[in-house]
């Protein structure tokens, strides 16, 4: 028997007041911490080429899968501390953690690398944990006690694969492979006891990051796994325009050979991008930060309107 639309509203409203009082507390971190809330296009003539990403169009213009491109704009044009909650929207991405339209927190600030956005999002957690009452910085997500006292165990792609799958995915990039055994055996080999944070990717898999200097084959990349949940992806941010452009470039072409479609260059961000200062950004996906904090299993326990309700 189908659940009627007044029993699952009634069933989530707990959920969603839990869910408005997040976003309480993550502006109120902000806030303390002199981070300005901005707002930028969710229709927009060009956004990141990415191959493993596939956007939606209204006529000519696409729909945001991230705000990144805008706020990286307004760092070039001065901005220092700025976030913001955007409407995200992206094609075939269905499931118990996925919905084509979803909520994402990014924040990005000047003079920060990935290791210190990802201190944020220690922090982050920390204060909306508090304020929501969690005791002794234990939070429960699906039966599993999670201690989130930062800091959080650090891991390498390189040696969380070496030892859970047996191969090193920076020496031999495969990103095939790479999402299988991710899921089949990285994932599974971290602690539910504990936030993972997953660092320093194959450069391959980190389009809009900065490499490290002192191996190129590395990017500045770092991705936060609590309860099993794939919560955000943080970078130090790249900042050499051309080099961007042929990262960008290399995406088009592949997403024409794979998927017959054009994408058209970001030619505004490209010409801000010489005045972006070093700086680190994060996107956090909110649904699944409120599912952790609900106890939810699956992401339309925490939206009034998923795909299939709206």
């Amino acid at each position: 028997m189908t659940e009627s639309e007044s029993a699952r509203l009634s069933r989530t409203k707990a959920n969603l007041a839990r869910r408005a009082l997040i976003y309480e507390h993550i502006r109120a971190f902000f806030k303390e911490r002199h981070f300005l809330e901005v707002e930028t296009p969710i229709l927009a003539p060009a956004i990141a080429p990415e191959e493993f990403i596939t956007p939606f169009r209204s006529g000519s213009l696409f729909l945001a899968a991230s705000p990144e491109l805008h706020m990286k704009r307004l760092l070039a044009a001065g901005y220092e501390r700025i976030f913001q909650f955007s409407h995200c929207f992206r094609r075939g991405e269905r499931g118990r953690l996925h919905n084509p339209e979803f909520i994402m927190l990014e924040w990005y600030r000047a003079g920060a690398d990935y290791t210190q956005i990802i201190e944020d999002t220690e922090q982050l957690i920390i204060s909306i944990a508090a304020g929501l009452g969690v005791e002794n910085h234990e939070t429960i997500y699906q039966g599993q006690k999670i201690d989130i006292r930062p800091p959080w165990p650090r891991v390498t792609v390189r040696d969380a694969f070496l030892k859970a799958a047996g191969w090193d995915p920076v020496a031999g990039p495969d990103s095939l492979r790479f999402d299988t055994d991710f899921v089949l055996k990285v994932l599974p080999s971290f602690s539910p006891r504990r936030p993972t944070v997953l660092i320093d990717y194959p450069a391959p898999m980190a389009s809009l990051a900065r490499l490290k200097p002192a191996d190129p084959l590395i990017a500045e990349r770092a991705e936060v796994f609590i309860g099993g949940l794939e919560l955000a992806n943080a970078f130090s941010e790249l900042t050499d325009a051309k080099e961007q452009e042929k990262r960008f470039r290399e995406a088009i072409e592949k997403i024409k050979i794979e998927r017959g479609q054009m994408m058209p260059l970001p030619d505004k961000f490209l010409e801000a991008l010489p005045h972006l200062p070093p700086c680190g950004g994060i996107a956090l996906g909110v649904d699944r930060l409120v599912m952790l904090f609900c106890d939810a299993s699956s992401i339309d326990d925490v939206m009034a309107f998923a795909e299939e309700a709206a």
